[in-house]
């Protein structure tokens, strides 16, 4: 686990200092040129540092040199902790482990894969430009519209007009079939009532 101890956290960043010029100056080997020392990370019981690295390799001979790499740090990791050791001023010198860091190289995985889709948008946003529409340019049906529509309908199912030579009337709506059966019906069932007084 990583250290949350401020002193953890402290010898982490001595520790990365010591390392990535002790690279540079004391070990002589070529298989460590262009090595980059990401980052450290030690527990809280100073027990274990995690050394992450990554190199920037050649086109195409990126996993050869990587391993190489690997191989050069994992021959030079006594000599690695004895400096540190004597840098630091450590009583107990943390053990080191090297741990190849993918975050570079996914970085650069992600930054293809965005380019790739700027690219695309910008490709679709002029299509849009020069695009037309199928039909109408407003498809859909307003509530004003309807209004008109549905007033229109309503009057015109409740008046018809008759027109003759030269007059035009209006006429009542016709009764329907149900409310003249309804009415004669009412019609006999209702005595006659004379006021008349007899």
């Amino acid at each position: 686990m990583a250290g949350t101890n401020p002193r953890a956290v402290r010898i982490a960043a001595l520790i990365q200092r010591v390392i990535a010029s002790s690279v540079e100056s004391h070990l002589h080997d070529s298989r460590l040129n262009g090595i980059t020392i990401t980052e450290v990370r030690v527990t809280n019981d100073l027990q274990i540092a995690n050394v992450y690295w990554t190199i920037l390799g050649h086109e195409g001979h990126q996993e050869g040199e990587r391993k190489r790499a690997q191989q050069a740090l994992h021959q030079a990791k006594g000599r690695l902790r004895t400096l540190v050791g004597s840098k630091a001023g450590l009583r107990l010198t943390p053990q080191l482990r090297f741990i190849y860091d993918e975050v570079p190289g996914e970085a650069t995985e992600i930054e293809d894969i965005l380019t790739v889709t700027r690219r695309r948008d910008a490709e679709l946003a002029q299509l849009r430009e020069n695009a037309t529409f199928a039909g109408e340019a407003d498809p859909y049906k307003h509530d004003d519209d309807e209004a008109d529509t549905a007033e229109a309908d309503a009057v015109e199912a409740d008046t018809t007009a008759v027109v003759d030579d030269d007059t035009t009337t209006v006429a009542e709506p016709t009764p329907s079939a149900a409310q003249t059966a309804s009415e004669v019906e009412e019609a006999e069932t209702t005595p006659d009532i004379n006021h008349d007084g007899e």
